[in-house]
């Protein structure tokens, strides 16, 4: 199935950098009068089950990782306790990596860096890493109501510049399946594992409402 015939979700401004801003300095006016932390995307369980994995392949902390989209950095945050000690986050939205950075000061780890910055443009200062993660950032990119496609190509050739080769992608998405994933990231990676994820069923039919995917960057 070519990237054109797959399926499209309706234009949502959840895919635009205007509803972002305003769902984040919402988050950082809570946390400075509340101390919360705001919403973890698709769960506490979906930062478990990647961390789980990198224990199981024994990587070394200092590996370089890169979070897209960190909005309130709270994996950043997991990752850190773990013991991970070269960490970066980007965001589009400046009151995301205001929030982020806010919440990972309170935890005293001031060495984990965040920055202002589209993957979709990322700057040449980012450098490249070991393992990237996303957690909802290619779902949002796929809603927004201009260029999908060629936002979903930028995403693409902007991973694999960053991503070195043989290095690792973990991605998390409500919106596509294992087989739709592939087919967006066939080119240049291989599916290295699926992560489980919660099974429901409905009408007779099994299946999952949230995918999980380890990808390995070909040489």
């Amino acid at each position: 199935m070519k990237e054109e015939d797959s399926p499209t979700f309706a234009p949502s401004r959840l895919g635009t950098k205007e509803y972002w801003d305003e769902v984040y300095q919402k988050e950082l006016q809570t946390f400075s009068d509340f101390g919360g932390v705001g919403e973890i995307w698709f769960g506490e369980e979906s930062m478990s089950r990647v961390i789980r994995w990198l224990e199981e392949q024994n990587l070394p902390r200092s590996t370089a990782v890169l979070d897209i989209g960190t909005g309130n950095g709270i994996f950043l945050l997991e990752l850190a306790k773990y013991g991970f000690k070269n960490l970066t986050g980007i965001d589009y939205s400046a009151s995301s990596v205001e929030l982020a950075r806010t919440i990972l000061k309170k935890d005293g780890f001031t060495d984990v860096k965040v920055e202002e910055m589209d993957f979709l443009d990322p700057q040449s200062t980012l450098g490249t890493f070991d393992l990237c993660i996303d957690k909802g950032t290619f779902d949002a990119i796929s809603l927004n109501p201009v260029d999908t496609q060629q936002g979903k190509r930028q995403y693409v050739s902007s991973l694999r510049r960053i991503l070195r080769p043989e290095g690792f992608f973990a991605i998390t998405s409500c919106n596509w399946t294992k087989d739709e994933l592939f087919q967006h990231f066939h080119q240049g990676f291989d599916v290295e594992m699926e992560l489980p994820t919660p099974v429901f069923q409905f009408g007779g039919v099994t299946g999952n409402s949230v995918t999980s995917l380890v990808f390995k960057r070909r040489p």
